[in-house]
């Protein structure tokens, strides 16, 4: 018997060694730069959420395949394949592409820019929706398959309420809030939008749709009028897109890249993935190293976290892990400048307020702009208060500047389970944040004290990094959502723009010549299988891959069910988050 533990033990630990050594000459394998040969077609094939921070990477399939580009390895790769010789031409490929409309605008800009290099940009669309057109814009010719729709059709803005459903579990919710726009609440205690959520979201849904017409005119040579009277007859069958001037071609793939092969005048087209070609180090396509400038991502939503957080983990911002990474850029000697990239709805009032501190301090030790992503709203926008310039897209969800608090009172839903508690206290207050308990007259203007007391800090912090008055922020507070383009015009924001003109800023400030190349180096680092052996986050990121996976088959289900999951908890108290989530389609 004992020699037969011994054996099983023996056989477990040589097992696990020889996962060890898979898995680093698997890494090994994947880190290694790839060979580009010459004369490559670089085809991007975009597909679902496109995110700002990398996601750990995985050399096994079954383990989650090899990880999504991000933003920023968008940028890079086209940058990178406009002065690389070996770099013949790009086909974008988008399909069922779940980003939001700051980072399309991105992406789209940076296709724009590719095509100054004078190599072909050709597009390969099959069923396109809205986002997948808006990006083929870009490109110098559309290809669509001969039987595949064109669902362009306009826009809509929806919101979902939860009120009946929790009228029927028996769950009550109650909100305290500062600011008119301020409307947390009512996907939990409305039915439907009150008016000043159909003002702001009519606002920004005749902001958006008004760049996408101008977009799609620009990049087919139309009218803007011409555009919406087009996109007034949608969807198209494939005939009608190309009647109408939609796509210059209804072709099967191969034959796509037939064409291309004949206008390169070259031999057998060499298709180089976009996840092979993110591997290539700038140097070797030509791009020259530069100074170090930091790319600080912050991502998700903001809460408290724990104190071993280390700014790698995976779910949203923690401000004790989002504080270290920025203690460690302030603390390198050899990081000229920083962009902090900001794609975050808001949270816990506490967490974003510390966060807010750090940023300060890292502002008073480094030449420092704002990147705003899809959003930067409420806390996202609070963080980003430093005074230093910050740049959004025009499609960018920002300001919302207030503050929040809700409570769920679950005894009709106790009652339904057969559930009853009986509660004791010592002190006025005890029961204040009870779930059996509803919030009486006094807790709610005790709570409201606190909020109305938050919305003033807010709107004082914005006032003095903005350098205006408090007069003029408080009517553009209120807790109402801006786009970028709107934010701009009002002084919310400093510059429309991206990922390129936070880099120019940044320049600007930290004395480097424009012409000048610089390194832009990633915060927080990529992350791959030996990192996640190396400590806890094994769990964390399968269970975030998990996660992603569940959203992705359950769709709109799962966001909404996510949602709820997050804005009920409210374990943070005071929250500075968005009001409410616009799914725009």
């Amino acid at each position: 018997m004992g020699k037969f533990l011994i054996g099983l033990l023996s056989g477990a630990i040589l097992a696990i060694l020889v996962l060890v050594v898979v898995a680093l000459v698997a890494v090994r394998i994947q880190t290694a730069p790839p060979s580009i040969e010459s004369g490559s077609t670089l085809v991007l094939t975009l597909q679902g959420e496109i995110p700002e921070r990398q996601p750990v990477e995985f050399p096994f399939a079954f383990l989650g395949g090899q990880s999504r580009p991000t933003v920023l390895n968008v940028w890079n790769m086209l940058r990178m394949a406009a002065a690389d010789r070996r770099i013949n031409a790009v086909v974008l490929a988008p399909r069922s592409v779940e980003t939001g409309w700051a980072k399309l605008e991105e992406i789209r800009s940076a296709l724009v820019e590719f095509r100054k290099s004078g190599k072909p940009l050709w597009a390969y669309l099959r069923s396109p929706g809205a986002r997948e057109y808006y990006l083929a814009t870009a490109a110098e010719r559309i290809y669509l398959g001969p039987q595949d729709p064109v669902m362009l059709k306009g826009m809509r803005a929806e919101l979902m309420f939860f009120r009946g459903t929790l009228d029927k579990l028996g769950i009550d919710v109650q909100i305290a809030a500062a600011g008119d726009y301020k409307d947390f609440g009512d996907t939990f205690t409305r039915t439907s939008m009150s008016p000043s959520t159909r003002e702001v979201t009519n606002s920004i849904l005749d902001e958006l749709y008004g760049n996408l017409l101008a977009r799609i005119a620009e990049g087919r040579g139309k009218s803007p009028e011409e555009v919406r009277a087009i996109i007034d007859k949608g969807p198209f069958l494939a005939k009608e897109a190309l009647d109408a001037g939609l796509v210059d071609a209804l072709r099967f793939e191969d034959q796509l890249y037939g064409e291309l092969q004949d206008r390169l005048k070259a031999g057998e087209i060499k298709k180089l993935s976009m996840r092979r070609y993110m591997q290539v180090p700038p140097r070797a396509a030509g791009i020259r190293s530069g100074r170090r400038i930091a790319f600080l991502v912050g991502q998700g939503a903001i809460m408290r976290g724990s104190p071993g957080d280390t700014g790698l983990e995976e779910a949203g911002i923690t401000a004790h892990g989002f504080i270290r990474l920025l203690r460690r850029v302030a603390e390198d000697d050899d990081i000229r400048g920083v962009v902090v990239r900001i794609d975050s709805p808001g949270g816990e009032v506490g967490a974003s307020d510390e966060i807010w501190r750090e940023m300060n301090l890292l502002s008073r030790k480094k030449p420092l702009v704002i990147s705003m992503s899809d959003s930067a709203a409420s806390g996202g926008y609070y963080i980003a208060m430093t005074g230093d310039p910050i740049v959004a897209y025009p499609g960018t969800y920002t300001g919302s500047i207030g503050v929040v608090f809700g409570k769920p009172t679950l005894r009709g839903f106790y009652n339904k389970l057969g559930i009853t508690k009986d509660m004791l206290t010592r002190g006025r207050f005890a029961d204040i944040d009870s779930d059996y308990t509803p919030l009486g007259p006094e807790e709610l203007a005790k709570l409201q004290e606190g909020v109305e007391a938050g919305y003033r800090d807010f709107v004082a912090k914005v006032a003095e990094a903005r350098r205006r008055p408090v007069e003029e922020i408080g009517p553009l507070a209120q807790g109402r959502v801006w786009l970028g383009s709107q934010a701009h015009a009002r002084g919310l924001v400093d510059e429309l723009g991206g990922i390129g003109r936070a880099v120019e800023l940044v320049k600007q400030k930290a004395g480097i010549d424009p012409d000048e190349p610089v390194t832009l180096e990633p915060y927080p680092p990529r992350r791959n299988l030996l990192d996640v052996l190396r400590r806890r986050g094994a769990e964390e990121a399968v269970e975030a891959d998990l996660e992603a996976r569940l959203e992705a088959r359950l769709g709109p289900l799962a966001r909404a069910l996510k949602k709820a999951r997050e804005r009920l908890g409210l374990e943070g108290g005071l929250l500075r988050i968005m009001p409410y989530a616009i799914d725009v389609r």
